[in-house]
């Protein structure tokens, strides 16, 4: 177990189980029971504990976790509801008096206003930590225990609204997702469940989210396993099932089925359309490199401007300006691919300063590949300007118009056949989905859902499947974890660098070495191995700085010849050791320091200062009782 402190009370004893460090229940004395570990001499404190003195004596783990799992779903979908009608309720008030036209300035405007606001809301009443949603919920749930601080059930729903309300240029998906896993993460703190029941609880939080702003609770289940990339067991799938379930339930109830995005499939399938669906594949491969890459090469320019004020000035003015250009790059962009799939694509000239040009099909095609790649510079934009949104948006609203702006090309050039053009755009997105955020299922299921139909199951398969791999070979990590990647964060998906997580080096280092002088007589060093236990001997000075190591095999010879002890120091003995570990490194890294030198026992400093050592032998004994915890914990 990562914590193992105490909670409860049972009969007089506490129930050991997993607390935060900071738990004031940390002193006590322990007792055995027959498949719990109990704490004694100690009374609850309060209503909490009593309740899980109640729940440890009738209520299976097992049991329990499912109602989270309900519960996580029933809250998540309420938020989703939430975030889409503040979000919705923010553009009508904005925009119910204006028209989009050429000439109408206030969407200059817009766009910087929005994101003022969401920069004034991270520095002052949020301290500066907003962050980036999901990229941050996986690297807690790989490198912080999946604790999610608490202020993320709210502070991503309300600078969301402000940022995708008046105008910025991405999505609600991240937001809510972060939101839902927030919740998910403060309940299990708060019942001081262990790690994985933890890393579930987000996954319901995710799945609950994606479920209830969409409908689609298959949909939510796959992007927590492929996108956080949750562990599948049937254990764990079934509280994720429960989530999605009931969010997608509270969201039917509360709002009906207005949700973010939806349509009826009117044409089938054709399989002679195959070759143009493989050609779409490869294509929307590339464009999700560029996507990936581009979002990466206006953000992060953006993000090294030290003065958030400036930052978002510069952000907010550019994104004003685009979306004054070419007016559906407001916001998320869904009513434009609603406009464009229900067979009225000339509408998207509506307000732009190209509206003369509707009944021109050439300048209508060549607008919507303008909007297609504008609108990832737009989201780049945004976020880097310090608006807050996610990319899940703008990935469908790029997808859906590559694939519509594909086929109308065909269908231009008089192909041997006609292509459905909606079909085309609903499969699309399935592609950029599966290339941008690496997650081939999600893209198909989400389509699925939103269709009500298998009908273009096959397509479906096949322009997801080409597009990721065709992506794959060039950006081998999807948008959110590519940044983790690179700095060595991402643990997700393997074991081992998992469990290397949890092993605190500290309750790994050996101190019962004595150490020695660089001026203290063979004689000397004589005497401290009769008495010690010990083979290694540290070598510090005066100000306690490791000047070498001695070994019982450098001395056994000599340390006999006792003409020797008094005219051989200790520095004349002493040699480097292979490699020295510094305090603070990662437990990766140690391992793979030990494992380039070959050495079973290496030396820890602080600024060179000695502090202890590290053994081989005692990690690989604390690795191998965090995997079996881990185990019994599943």
């Amino acid at each position: 177990m990562e914590f193992d402190k105490v909670i409860d009370v049972i009969g007089g004893t506490w129930l050991y189980a997993n607390l935060p460090p900071n738990s004031k229940l940390r002193h006590s004395k322990p007792c055995r029971f027959p498949s719990l570990r109990y704490i004694c001499g100690m009374k609850p404190q309060n209503m909490l504990h009593k309740f899980l003195v109640w729940r440890a004596r009738h209520l299976s783990l097992t049991h329990f976790t499912l109602m989270l799992g309900v519960l996580v779903g029933v809250a998540s979908g309420l938020a989703a509801v939430i975030l889409k009608t503040s979000t919705h309720f923010i553009q009508k008030l904005l925009t119910a008096e204006y028209n989009f036209d050429p000439f109408n300035y206030l969407y200059l405007a817009y766009p910087l206003v929005g994101m003022l606001l969401t920069t004034l809301f991270v520095l002052y009443l949020n301290r500066g930590k907003l962050g980036h949603g999901l990229t941050n919920i996986i690297y807690n749930i790989a490198k912080k225990g999946a604790y999610i601080e608490r202020d993320k059930t709210y502070s991503h729903m309300l600078t969301s609204a402000l940022t995708v309300g008046f105008g910025g240029s991405v999505g609600l998906e991240a937001p809510i997702v972060t939101t839902g896993s927030a919740i998910g993460s403060s309940l299990a703190q708060l019942f001081h469940l262990s790690y994985q029941k933890r890393v579930l609880l987000i996954g319901c939080g995710a799945a609950g989210a994606i479920a209830g702003i969409f409908n689609s609770p298959i949909t939510g289940v796959v992007f927590a396993l492929e996108v956080l990339m949750i562990e599948l067991t049937v254990p764990s799938l079934i509280p994720l099932l429960l989530a999605a379930v009931t969010a997608t339930v509270t969201s039917r109830l509360l709002i009906g089925e207005d949700i973010l995005f939806n349509f009826e499939l009117n044409e089938a399938f054709a399989i002679k359309d195959i070759p143009q669906y493989i050609m779409l594949g490869v294509i929307a491969g590339f464009v999700s490199v560029y996507f990936s890459r581009m979002i990466g090469r206006i953000e992060f320019p953006l993000l090294k401007i030290k003065n958030r004020y400036k930052r978002t000035l510069i952000g907010g003015s550019a994104l004003g300006i685009m979306i004054f250009l070419l007016p559906p790059l407001y916001g998320e962009g869904y009513e434009t691919l609603k406009v464009i799939f229900t067979g009225h694509p000339e509408q998207v000239l509506q307000g732009s300063l190209f509206h003369n040009f509707q009944d021109n099909v050439w300048v209508v095609w060549g607008f919507m590949l303008v909007l297609m790649f504008a609108k990832v510079v737009a989201s780049s934009l945004t976020i880097g300007g310090g608006g807050n949104g996610g990319v899940f948006a703008p990935s469908l609203f790029t997808g859906g118009l590559l694939g519509f702006a594909f086929a109308r090309f065909s269908n231009l050039l008089g192909a041997s056949h006609t292509v459905s053009e909606t079909n085309f755009g609903l499969v699309g997105m399935a592609g950029i989905i599966s290339g941008v955020m690496h997650a081939p299922l999600t893209g198909i299921f989400l389509v699925v859902e939103i269709t009500t139909s298998y009908e273009l199951i096959i397509p479906l398969m096949i322009v997801s499947g080409i597009a990721y791999a065709t992506v794959h070979y060039f950006e081998p990590h999807s948008i959110y974890t590519k940044q983790l990647a690179m700095k060595g964060h991402l643990t997700s998906g393997n074991k081992d660098k998992q469990v290397l997580t949890f092993l605190q080096m500290g309750k790994v280092i050996e101190t019962d070495l004595v150490t020695v002088k660089p001026d203290d007589t063979l004689g000397h060093l004589a005497d401290v191995i009769a008495h010690s236990h010990r083979n290694i001997y540290p070598v510090v000075d005066d100000d306690q700085l490791l000047t070498g190591i001695i070994t019982l095999d450098d001395v056994r010879e000599i340390m006999f010849q006792r003409d020797k002890y008094e005219t051989v120091r200790v520095k004349d003995l002493a040699h480097s050791p292979p490699a020295m570990i510094k305090v603070g490194d990662e437990m990766e890294a140690v391992m793979a320091t030990f494992d380039e030198t070959g050495a079973w026992n290496l030396p820890v400093v602080e600024n060179g200062k000695y502090v202890g050592f590290l053994s081989k032998s005692k990690i690989f004994s604390s690795y191998r009782r965090l995997l079996v915890n881990q185990a019994k914990e599943e």
